[in-house]
């Protein structure tokens, strides 16, 4: 089993999660190098980069969480980047919630000074609209 956390102070940057420039797929980048590694030399042998990322398509109305619906596609490395590409087009206007384990971790130094550690990693969430 791979852990794609990282407690270094390497990359800083959030991940970023955007839509392609033609909106047929997205990009996750910023990726910290050592979790970009991992996924390099893991994603076609390991069964681990399926809890990497979710992509869920929501209902227009954001006030019915728990409607979400899975979205089926394919992960691709490339040298800087992690790539969904979805086996059906996105749809024009409706909404994704995108969910990912990279880049988190539960004990950096803010939250070290501040006293806030947490006993769990929560992923990042970002709604992208087509």
């Amino acid at each position: 089993m791979a852990c794609l956390m990282s407690c270094s102070l390497a990359n800083n940057k959030p991940l970023s999660i955007r839509f392609s420039a033609d909106s047929s797929a997205i990009v996750f980048s910023e990726i910290d190098p050592a979790g970009l590694w991992q996924i390099k030399n893991g994603l076609n042998t390991d069964t681990v980069h399926t809890d990497l990322v979710a992509v869920l398509e929501t209902p227009a109305d954001e006030d019915t969480s728990g409607m979400e619906h899975p979205v089926a596609g394919k992960l691709e490395v490339t040298d800087s980047t992690l790539v969904f590409k979805p086996e059906k087009s996105f749809v024009r206007g409706k909404n994704y919630l995108i969910v990912s384990f990279m880049n988190t971790n539960f004990a950096g130094t803010s939250k070290l000074i501040r006293g806030k550690l947490d006993h769990s990693v929560k992923p990042q969430q970002v709604m992208l609209k087509r």
